[in-house]
C-alpha cells in the first residue's frame, strides 16, 4: 500500500500545466481561531441567511443543486424542505452533524474538522435556522481525538461570539462500528442506544422522542406514520455543511460554476491504497477520476500499472478502463461504479483482486449488526467462500454457491450494508472472472494461495501514509474481540 510521497502530478490543458486542486470548503492550512475564520470572510454566509429567513434559505441551497457529501448524493435542498414541512408542533428539529466517517479509504470528514470546524458550525447554524432547529449535535468516533478536540474549542468560541445564542450545542462520541455512520444508526446512537439500523426514516423519528411510539432499533413500529408529534431530525455529513456558507455568502450561482449540471460544487476526496502516496484534497466535480488519483495520489507506484479502484465498500470495482470517467455521481453509476464519500482506494497489477473481495466481504459481515439474518449469514457465507478462492483450494460447486449467496444477501435488509455486499462480488464476478477462476482447485494454472487484503477505516494519514485500522483484524462477527466468536449477533447479544 502507500508507502511514500511524490512530487504533485497536475494536469495538462491547452499547453499549460494546471493543477486540478480547488480550495472552496477544504482549507490549505488550519485555522486556529473564529476570528481567523471571520478575518477571511467566516460568518458572511450566516449573515445572509439571516437576512434572507428560512424559506428563501432553504431556496437558496435548492438553486445550488448541493448534493450530500456522505454517500448517498441526495439533494440537499429537498432534504431541508422536508424536515422543514415536517416540523413537529410539540418539539423543535435536532440538526445532526455526521461525522461518524468510518468508510474505509475515507479521511475527508476528520479533515475538514481538523482543518476548519468553524466552517462546518456555520454550515450547522444555516440549517439550524433554515429548518427551526435549536439543538446542534455534531457526532463523531469517540476515537477522534484531534478533531473532537477541534470541535470543543470551535463550540466555545461560536458561543461566545453570539452565534449560537439559543441553540444547543452538544458534541456526541459514539462507537467505533461502521454503522454508526449509517443515518438511522446514528440517531440511535444519539439515544444513547446501540449504532442499528431503524425501519423509520428519520425525519420522522429523530434525535429526540415523544411519548412511546419510538422505541428500540429492533422494533418495526418505528416506522410510524404521518401523525407523529415526535419532532424531525436533519442529518447532514460534515462535507455537505462545510459547502453551505459558501452557498449564502455567495449565491447559488457561484456554487455551480464549478462541477457538472447534475452534480455541481467541489468533492473532498480521498486517495490510499497501492498509489505514490495517500491524500485528500478536493477537486471540481467533472474531474476525471484518473487526474484525481494522479493529483492526489501521486499515480500508480513505479514499474506498476492501475487496474481497479474501490469508493470505499459502497460500490462495485471500477476497472482501469474507466478511470478517465469525471467525477460526477451520475457519471460513476453510468460506469458501473460509483462516487460515495470520494474515497478511492487505488489498487495495481501486484494485487490479486480476489483477495481485495474478500476483504471487503470479510469487512462487511463482521460489521453487519444481525437485525436481518441473510445479511449476516450470507454475508459471512461470502467472505467464507472468498477465502477459499484466496487459499486456491475452491471448487465449481463454490462459484455457483457464491453466486447463491450475493443474490440472497440482501433479502429484508433494512439498511444498505448488504447491497453493499452484493455490489463489490458481483462485480468482481462480472469484471474478472479471470481471477476467480484462476484459484480453482482444477485449474491448469492454479494460482498460488493469496492472503486476503485487510479493508479497515483509516485511522491516521500523514506524510503521505494512510494507516489502516489494524484491530479490524482480531474483531469478530459478534463485535467482541475475544479469541472466540459467541456466535451471537450484535443486535441480540447487545440488546438481551
Amino acid at each position: 500500500m502507500t508507502t511514500r510521497r511524490s512530487p504533485r502530478s497536475e494536469a495538462r490543458r491547452n499547453g499549460r500545466t494546471m493543477s486540478v486542486l480547488a480550495s472552496r470548503v477544504l482549507d490549505p492550512q488550519r485555522v486556529e481561531s473564529l476570528d481567523d475564520y471571520v478575518a477571511a470572510g467566516g460568518g458572511a454566509g450566516l449573515e445572509a441567511a439571516r437576512r434572507l429567513g428560512p424559506n428563501a434559505t432553504i431556496e437558496e441551497i435548492e438553486a445550488s443543486g448541493l448534493r450530500g457529501r456522505g454517500g448517498a448524493g441526495f439533494p440537499t435542498g429537498v432534504k431541508w424542505r422536508t424536515v422543514a414541512t415536517n416540523a413537529s408542533a410539540t418539539a423543535a428539529t435536532t440538526i445532526i452533524v455526521n461525522g461518524a466517517e468510518g468508510e474505509p479509504g475515507s479521511f475527508k470528514d476528520r479533515t475538514l474538522l481538523v482543518r476548519n470546524p468553524y466552517r462546518v458550525l456555520e454550515g450547522a447554524l444555516i440549517a439550524a435556522g433554515a429548518v427551526g432547529a435549536d439543538h446542534i449535535m455534531v457526532a463523531v468516533k469517540e476515537s477522534f481525538a484531534e478533531p473532537i478536540a477541534r470541535l470543543r474549542k470551535a463550540f466555545d468560541a461560536v458561543r461566545a461570539a453570539g452565534w449560537a445564542d439559543g441553540i444547543d450545542l452538544d458534541l456526541v462520541g459514539g462507537p467505533g462500528e461502521y454503522l454508526f455512520g449509517e443515518e438511522t444508526a446514528l440517531l440511535e446512537v444519539t439515544q444513547g442506544r446501540p449504532p442499528f439500523p431503524r425501519v423509520a426514516p428519520p425525519f420522522r423519528h429523530g434525535a429526540d422522542e415523544v411519548g412511546d411510539g419510538a422505541r428500540s432499533a429492533a422494533d418495526v413500529e418505528l416506522a410510524g406514520d404521518d401523525t407523529t408529534d415526535a419532532p424531525p431530525t436533519l442529518a447532514n455529513n460534515v462535507e455537505t455543511l462545510a459547502n453551505v456558507p459558501g452557498i449564502l455568502a455567495n449565491g447559488a450561482m457561484w456554487f455551480r460554476e464549478v462541477g457538472t449540471a447534475e452534480s455541481p460544487g467541489t468533492m473532498v476526496c480521498t486517495v490510499s491504497g497501492w498509489t505514490r502516496q495517500a491524500g485528500v484534497g478536493e477537486v471540481p466535480m467533472g474531474t476525471p477520476l484518473r487526474a484525481v488519483i494522479d493529483e492526489i495520489g501521486g499515480g500508480a507506484t513505479s514499474g506498476a500499472e492501475l487496474t481497479a479502484v474501490l469508493s470505499g465498500v459502497s460500490h462495485p470495482f471500477l476497472p482501469a478502463s474507466a478511470l478517465d470517467t469525471r467525477l460526477t455521481f451520475e457519471d460513476l453509476d453510468a460506469a458501473g461504479g460509483g462516487l460515495g464519500a470520494g474515497g478511492f482506494i487505488v489498487f495495481d497489477n501486484t494485487v490479486d483482486l480476489v483477495a481485495v473481495a474478500q476483504g471487503v466481504a470479510q469487512f462487511l459481515a463482521v460489521e453487519s449488526c444481525g437485525q436481518c439474518t441473510p445479511c449476516k449469514q450470507d454475508g459471512a457465507a461470502i467472505a467464507e467462500l472468498l477465502g477459499r478462492f484466496c487459499a486456491s483450494d475452491a471448487t465449481d460447486h463454490d462459484v455457483d454457491e457464491l453466486a447463491n449467496r450475493i443474490e440472497t444477501v440482501a433479502d429484508e435488509a433494512r439498511c444498505f450494508l448488504a447491497h453493499q455486499q452484493q455490489r463489490v462480488a458481483r462485480s468482481l464476478l462480472a469484471l474478472f472472472p479471470e481471477a476467480l477462476a484462476a484459484h480453482l482447485s482444477t485449474a491448469p494454472d492454479r494460482a498460488d494461495p493469496v492472503t486476503p487484503v485487510l479493508i479497515a477505516p483509516l485511522i491516521r494519514l500523514d506524510g503521505g501514509v494512510a494507516e489502516v485500522d489494524e484491530s479490524q483484524r482480531t474483531k469478530q462477527p459478534d463485535w467482541t474481540h475475544d479469541d472466540i466468536d459467541s456466535g451471537t449477533a450484535p443486535a441480540e447479544r447487545l440488546t438481551s
